[in-house]
């Protein structure tokens, strides 16, 4: 089993299961991530996904033994078949998508990470753009997410140098939301993740499109988004039970609807 795919109290927990790869990926992997995410979006029951990896690696990129296999798919196909639809899907899906990653995170690994909505790290884990040591350029939405994070300069020259960047160091330069202590980590992410479960789903949905959608939106047409989402989210069962219970002084009890 290439993919660890768990669902409880409305999280999911899928963990890359090739610990002896370093997680890195294959054809098969790819396409369990690609069908556990198409169960997360269809299930209503999830609030938030979690992505992470068993063993000492988040992922390591791509199975370079499968990626110069004479009888394996061809580079064009890993990139287009295996790696871009992942990354759609991660972008699209309007549930929250937290990388937790336990360990290093290089190539194809680092960008999937960063194509998620929150990455949260151990503190000793690295993030390595991998691809130039063996004279490829990086893949899986980085030249799209890292200069957009980090700038294009330091983007670029993380990209040409190859350079491993601690946990800590991804954080300082706005690469990853947290680095946490490794002793600390599984459960600062139980505790997000529980509370993220019982938050506004819809709303956490919505905002995630508006923040897509402003990267090729001018200011006029942010603002049309942010006014037509706005009167979605007002309208859901979330707003109207938070709106009360702000009136109640209460606690709110969301149901993701």
């Amino acid at each position: 089993m290439v993919l660890q795919f768990s669902k409880e109290n409305g999280v999911a927990t899928l963990k890359f299961n090739r610990p002896d790869k370093y997680n890195s990926f294959n054809q098969e992997l790819a396409f369990a991530v690609q069908k556990a995410l198409d169960d997360c979006e269809q299930d209503d029951a999830v609030r938030v996904i979690v992505i992470t990896g068993e063993g000492k690696a988040f992922c390591a990129g791509q199975d370079l033994a499968e990626a110069t296999d004479p009888n394996g798919p061809p580079l064009k196909k890993i990139v287009g078949d295996h790696y871009n639809p992942i990354v759609l899907k991660l972008r699209a899906i309007e549930k929250p998508i937290i990388a937790a990653v336990n360990g290093v995170a290089a190539g194809a690994g680092a960008n999937l990470a960063l194509a998620c909505d929150m990455v949260v790290a151990k503190k000793s884990a690295t993030f390595i753009q991998a691809f130039s040591a063996i004279g490829l350029i990086p893949d899986s939405g980085g030249t799209y997410f890292l200069p957009r994070l980090v700038g294009a300069q330091k983007a670029l020259a993380l990209m040409l140098s190859g350079d491993k960047v601690p946990a800590a160091e991804a954080e300082a330069m706005n690469m990853i939301y947290k680095a946490i202590e490794d002793e600390e980590f599984d459960a600062y992410i139980n505790k997000m993740t529980a509370k993220m479960a019982k938050m506004p789903t819809k709303g956490y949905g919505l905002t995630k499109k508006a923040v897509n959608e402003s990267f090729n939106n001018t200011l006029k047409e942010q603002l049309e988004l942010e006014e037509k989402l706005q009167a979605i989210a007002g309208s859901t069962e979330d707003f109207k039970e938070g709106t009360q219970a702000f009136l109640e002084k209460r606690k709110p009890e969301f149901q993701g609807k």
